[in-house]
């Protein structure tokens, strides 16, 4: 089995992929459940199951993806990567990565819509970067 993450050529009794760690599951339409890969029908609702659809992952080029995260970069910060991008270019860093679980989240987004709930998230993530970034 290939991981749609990495794509990595896992066997096919595989819980988790030995390329990136990822779990292998399979989302029931019906009822949200994850279910196991090996599952042909959900564990909470019987619904039949459909295999995940592969994905290959995108290697997007440094201009693509400072346009996809710029709303969410202080302006300075911005400025400041494109103009030492031909040092940082390729390179690997650590960094500091913060989590935040938002409780009722999927609740929230049923009752909402997927849209209303982006729209919200958006607003989120906008205080969250500009109070880590201070």
């Amino acid at each position: 089995m290939k991981c749609p993450g990495c794509q990595f050529d896992n066997r096919e009794s595989a819980k988790f992929c030995g390329g990136c760690g990822r779990r292998f599951e399979i989302i029931c339409p019906s009822c949200g459940t994850n279910n196991p890969t090996v599952n042909k029908f959900c564990d909470e609702c019987g619904s039949k199951l459909s295999q995940p659809i592969q994905q290959v992952p995108n290697d997007f080029k440094l201009d693509v993806k400072i346009a996809k995260i710029q709303k969410y970069l202080p302006e300075g910060l911005t400025k400041k990567i494109l103009s030492q991008r031909d040092r940082i270019e390729g390179e690997r860093r650590q960094v500091t990565v913060m989590f935040c679980d938002m409780a009722g989240f999927t609740p929230l987004t049923a009752l909402l819509g997927i849209e209303e709930a982006y729209s919200i998230m958006d607003q989120v993530y906008e205080i969250l970067i500009n109070k880590v970034h201070d």
